[in-house]
Formats: C-alpha cells, structure tokens, sequence
C-alpha cells in the first residue's frame, strides 16, 4: 500500500548559514558599530540575539528573518520568546519548532477522516503516517494539509507505492 510521512523539521545546516550571514551582516552594518551585537545558537533548538537594546534586538530580528527566509526556511518555525533586559544589555530568545506536537497531529487526522478519502492517518512519535491504495488519494491529502494552516511549516516525505 502507497503511504508518505508528513514531517516538519528544520534543516539545521542551513539554519547554521543563516545565522553565520546574518552575523556577518551585523558586523557590517554601521547602526551596529561597537555594539558587540550577536546572534547564537543556544542549546539543541533554540536561538538567543543579544545586543545593547531593545531596538538593536528588533534590527537583527529582522535581519535573521530575512536570512533565513532566503535560506530557504520556513519563518513559521521560529517561536518569539520574551525580550530580557539586565542593565545595559538585552537578550531574546527565539526557539526553533520541529516536529508536530499532538494536538496539531490530532487535528491533521480529523481533517483526513472528515475529508472522506480512502487513507488512514496514524500519528507516530512526531510525525504522520498516511497510508492509502491509491498514489492519487495521498496527492489529495497532501494537498489539503498543504491548504491547512497549521502553525508551522510541513514536508512530505517517504513516499512508496
């Protein structure tokens, strides 16, 4: 029987370029001239910006976004977190979302049994498994839960018939 997962994942070397460009940037840029301004990867998914300020904060969020949308990488996988400040610097700590959590897995499988096509959708760990007869059945999922919005981006992959 045809099936494919649907995934969301981040692929962590091109985010490793992105952050790399958008520090070069920030080392060129004049606003930024001795502000000991920088953005690093802080544990396994997550991103921490720091600089002198808040508005120096929002410069550079902008310049990651832009980074790493031309990188290729969905923005939708970056979650915001609170801004810090201590004295005379701030942080902000962005967290990188991979996998699909459970409630997003539960909705993805509702909308597959109420769109009435002949597949089963079974959640495994944090990923989804569609499996059905026919190739064109699974297209038709895979366009619907392309149609869906689900908070984060979704690939397709594993595809056997």
């Amino acid at each position: 029987m045809p099936s494919f997962d649907v995934v969301s994942e981040v692929d962590q070397h091109e985010l490793a370029n992105a952050l790399d460009q958008a520090n070069r940037e920030i080392d060129t840029r004049y606003d930024f001239k001795g502000a000991d301004a920088r953005i690093g990867q802080s544990g396994e998914s997550g991103l921490q910006l720091e600089a002198q300020s808040e508005f120096q904060i929002e410069q550079m969020m902008d310049i990651l976004l832009k980074k790493i949308a031309k990188r290729g990488i969905d923005v939708r996988c970056l979650e915001r977190g609170k801004l810090a400040e201590s004295g005379r610097r701030a942080t902000l700590d962005v967290e990188v979302k991979q996998g699909i959590d459970s409630d997003s897995a539960k909705r993805m499988v509702k909308t597959v049994k109420d769109s009435k096509l002949k597949v089963q959708a079974s959640i495994q760990g944090e990923k989804l498994r569609v499996t059905g007869k026919s190739r064109d059945d699974l297209q038709q999922v895979m366009a619907l839960l392309r149609g869906g919005d689900w908070g984060r981006p979704l690939q397709f992959e594993n595809l056997r018939d």
